[in-house]
């Protein structure tokens, strides 16, 4: 059976990678009751390359920290408007990314907002996660953490 169809077990919450935004630990939500997965962006900047819209990004991967800001380009693969869970309606650029969750990376649609006021940089919804990944609500990090060290750069872990 190929590996697109296994299925992997994960926590509510998880230590997730983004390897082409060179960003190995960013601590995420998976969240079954939203649609779209959605990544904590700032100072975006849409530019054209080859006639193609893209947009410029950074990221900051720790929670109420500015280190280890990552800035990316990728392809626009969308623009959407969004309805965030407090009911605000929103425009939003939607990016094609690779996760790393656990052992299995899977490329899915992520919309680019400003989530400061939300406890996780990363919500990762529905559609990445029909991608083969059972959530146990009652279970954390089974996909592994980052070395102590590591994980106390972002507190609140």
């Amino acid at each position: 059976m190929p590996s697109s169809h296994l299925t992997s077990v994960a926590g509510w919450r998880e230590w997730v990678s983004l390897p082409e935004l060179g960003v190995d630990w960013i601590k995420a939500k998976l969240d079954t009751g939203a649609r779209t997965s959605a990544l904590h962006a700032f100072d975006l900047e849409e530019f054209e390359r080859d006639g193609r819209a893209w947009v410029r990004f950074s990221v900051h991967p720790w929670q109420r920290s500015a280190d280890d800001a990552a800035t990316a380009e990728l392809p626009v693969h969308d623009v959407r408007h969004v309805r965030s869970s407090s009911g605000h309606v929103q425009e939003r650029y939607v990016v094609l990314l690779a996760l790393r969750i656990g052992e299995r990376l899977i490329t899915t649609e992520v919309t680019l907002t400003r989530r400061d006021e939300m406890g996780f940089r990363l919500l990762v919804g529905r559609e990445a996660l029909r991608q083969g990944f059972l959530v146990d609500s009652e279970r954390s990090y089974l996909g592994g953490r980052p070395k102590r060290v590591v994980r106390r750069r972002n507190r609140g872990v």
